[in-house]
């Protein structure tokens, strides 16, 4: 059976935390750790967090739920203390306020995944999906603008992350030795998802696409919040990986688009 690990990061986030909690407690499948990695919330949050718990040990599926509060340097350290403990084949961020979009989510992606194993039945570097937008209260306001291609490499994301972060479901084993650089304050993720990418290419592993949405994500983010900063340091991102005079070029090239 492939197993995930859930990891979710809150900070005093009682007010979006419970459309995040009951996501995970529908899923169907068995399969599933999650891990709510808390920076020693002030709010309902952690009380929140243990009735969930108590729930989810109590139904018949029984996923495995550990709680961790403790005060932390921001939120990619904390997304790395997650990615430490993550014990499944692959590791997936849901953040407080982001949901699976069906009580089956996980149930499928494992369908899809089964049928593009490898002759030598090594689990793919990535599984991604497609993303939703919604609001406070969960409603659909719209497809994410960026689309994953059927062919996904580190390369693609010099057009953008074309893979939203809740939809990238990285190989665990490949994701602990590649944590996240904690001097980005709002795109370590995209530095992330890039590195994974092309270890993926170095370890000769396929990234394969899941053809559904896999996660709802909600509007309202910490990147949005930091929009201008966000960007500035997107830009860093890319001439890390791609250059900068290549990554002067595409951006000239968006800006004339």
């Amino acid at each position: 059976m492939i197993r995930f690990t859930v990891v979710t990061i809150t900070y005093n986030a009682e007010s979006v935390l419970q459309s995040t909690l009951q996501s995970v407690l529908r899923q169907t499948y068995g399969g599933v750790e999650h891990l709510i990695i808390d920076g020693a919330s002030k709010d309902g949050t952690l009380q929140m967090a243990e009735d969930y718990k108590s729930l989810s040990d109590q139904s018949e599926l029984g996923h495995k739920v550990i709680i961790k509060s403790e005060p932390d340097k921001g939120i990619y350290d904390a997304m790395n203390k997650g990615l430490s403990q993550a014990s499944g084949d692959y590791v997936v961020y849901m953040n407080a306020g982001d949901c699976f979009p069906q009580d089956d989510t996980l149930e499928q992606v494992v369908h899809r995944c089964r049928l593009m194993e490898s002759p030598s039945d090594e689990l793919p570097a990535v599984l991604y999906g497609l993303t939703d937008i919604v609001d406070g209260e969960g409603k659909f306001l719209y497809h994410r603008r960026l689309q994953p291609p059927a062919q996904l490499s580190w390369q693609s994301f010099r057009q953008g992350m074309l893979v939203c972060h809740q939809a990238f479901y990285a190989r665990t084993d490949i994701a602990k030795n590649l944590q996240y650089d904690t001097r980005y304050r709002f795109s370590a993720d995209v530095d992330w998802c890039i590195r994974v990418m092309r270890e993926a290419e170095r370890m000769n592993l396929p990234l394969v696409p899941v053809g559904i949405v896999t996660a709802n994500y909600l509007e309202e983010g910490q990147t949005t919040k930091n929009h201008r900063a966000s960007l500035f340091e997107r830009f860093r991102v890319m001439c890390r990986h791609y250059g900068f005079f290549q990554t002067v070029a595409l951006h000239f090239w968006f800006l004339m688009r």
